[in-house]
């Protein structure tokens, strides 16, 4: 039963808060918790939803992560603006995978873009594919203005 429900105690040790802070968050309704005599019960899975922290998965095989940097040479800002929240989009879209962790930094003296990817293989593989086709097709990412038609 510990690991399915906590205390206040726990969760403000868990979460580095105070346990009146915790108290105050079921009060207001923030954090969802049942009353038990003179007591706060708060489940696993309200505790979770609070913190914004998935279930932890249960492992089935070994772990996987992936890191890759993606240099792109050539961009000028405003395209590699463009292209990472294209990337941003695409790693937050997938909700069936384990988010990936992405970082980009322009630097704008030398025109060249970096794209740090952290994560699952199959997800790291399929945003690597999109980043393919958009800097190898023909698009208008690179574009300085959207034609008007």
């Amino acid at each position: 039963m510990s690991n399915d429900v906590y205390s206040v105690e726990q969760v403000a040790e868990l979460l580095s808060l105070h346990p009146r802070t915790v108290r105050g968050y079921i009060r207001a309704g923030r954090l969802p918790a049942v009353r038990i005599g003179k007591q706060y019960r708060i489940a696993r899975a309200d505790l979770d939803a609070f913190t914004g922290r998935p279930a932890p998965a249960r492992p089935t095989g070994p772990a996987v992560e992936v890191s890759s940097i993606v240099g792109v040479d050539g961009v000028d800002r405003v395209a590699a603006d463009r292209l990472a929240t294209l990337v941003l989009a695409a790693a937050n879209t997938g909700r069936d995978q384990a988010p990936l962790r992405i970082q980009t930094v322009y630097d704008d003296e030398r025109h060249r873009m970096k794209i740090v990817v952290l994560g699952g293989a199959a997800a790291t593989a399929a945003l690597l594919h999109l980043l393919d086709g958009v800097l190898t097709g023909d698009n208008a990412l690179f574009a300085g203005e959207a034609d008007d038609a």
